[in-house]
């Protein structure tokens, strides 16, 4: 008999479901740890750079506040010094002093005759007085009928010094010293004034501080004209001028004429500083139908608070006489000092810039 083979049955196992799920949890339980790690890793990496911009922009602020303190201590040590410079140096080192400066000036109303005009100006002459002009600068409107008082400051060159001036509480007509290798570019400062003039070097009789490009009596009128030229291609918004200096300029009449023949036709208005009791200004200023302006007082030939108060107290009586008066100073610290503490004093007068004066 064939023994009958015997077939196993192979059985396979079936793994659980319940052990799958679980494996699956797992998985996303560890997932959900990795993406907690993520999370709490990005947290304290944001926490950390949080406090290390924060802890920077307080460093920052430290510095910039040191910086501050530092220039501001530079600018008062810097002030300080200049003005210590002009105490100690002769004043003819720096400003042309003439007694003609100690001496207050009231312009008379003196009908002048017109000289003849020579041939060869003729023409230019009728087109400049016929010529339209443009208005630079439209007058501001008069607040008050109380007396007009216009303050300038001549010799201004710096940003520090219109800072401070504008700051001392009320108008004051700013008189701009065109650029030289001395006192830097002066145009770009000026774009935001309110109002400005410009400071006109020209020769002076006894002066050994000139500045650059000073005007001279022996310029032919094609030298002048040019420079005049110049002034109003860098300060296109200006209007008037006064003179740096030029006791001896402004006493020479062909000189003066020259000038006044091309201030007229880049439409600058002259205002004589009176450095010199001989000026030709308003002779020449009614020769070419200008209005004449001129300073009556100046204020700082000495640098004392009694002294420069006083001569401010006379500028204000001519105001009060005459109804409006023009007085000059400086940028130095005590000038601006008297200026600032002076403004009870003026309680009764208008302060205007120069082309607010009545007589334009």
């Amino acid at each position: 008999m064939a023994k009958r083979k015997v077939t196993k049955r192979k059985t396979t196992r079936k793994k659980p479901s319940n052990i799958k799920n679980i494996n699956f949890k797992l998985i996303n339980i560890l997932l959900l740890i990795i993406l907690a790690l993520l999370i709490a890793i990005g947290v304290l990496i944001y926490l950390v750079d949080a406090k290390k911009v924060e802890k920077s922009k307080k460093e920052i602020v430290k510095i910039e506040k040191q910086i501050k303190e530092d220039l501001n201590k530079i600018q008062e040590t810097s002030e300080d010094k200049l003005n210590n410079y002009f105490k100690d140096v002769k004043k003819d080192d720096f400003e042309e002093y003439t007694e003609d400066l100690y001496k207050e000036y009231i312009p008379e109303k003196i009908e002048t005759k017109k000289e003849p005009i020579k041939e060869d100006t003729k023409e230019e002459e009728e087109a400049l007085q016929t010529e339209e002009k443009p208005v630079f600068h439209k007058a501001l409107p008069i607040k008050t009928n109380k007396p007009k008082l216009a303050i300038v400051i001549d010799d201004v060159t710096t940003t520090y010094q219109i800072n401070k001036l504008l700051n001392v509480g009320y108008k004051t007509t700013l008189s701009i010293l065109p650029p030289t290798s001395r006192n830097g570019s002066t145009t770009e400062m000026v774009k935001d004034l309110p109002f400005y003039m410009i400071h006109f070097p020209m020769e002076a009789k006894y002066f050994k501080g000139e500045e650059q490009y000073t005007l001279h009596i022996k310029d032919s009128y094609e030298q002048i004209e040019k420079r005049v030229a110049q002034m109003r291609s860098w300060y296109p918004n200006a209007q008037f001028t006064n003179n740096h200096t030029g006791s001896k300029f402004t006493e020479n009449k062909e000189a003066m004429d020259k000038l006044f023949r091309a201030l007229k036709k880049y439409n600058f208005t002259f205002m004589d500083s009176r450095t010199t009791s001989k000026s030709v200004g308003k002779i020449m200023a009614e020769k070419y139908n200008m209005p004449y302006l001129a300073r009556n007082i100046f204020l700082d030939n000495e640098q004392d608070f009694n002294y420069i108060q006083n001569q401010l107290k006379q500028a204000i009586r001519i105001a009060k006489k005459r109804g409006h008066a023009i007085a000059i100073g400086h940028p130095y610290d005590i000038t601006i000092k008297v200026l600032r503490e002076s403004k009870p004093l003026l309680k009764d007068l208008e302060l205007i810039y120069i082309n607010q004066l009545p007589n334009l």
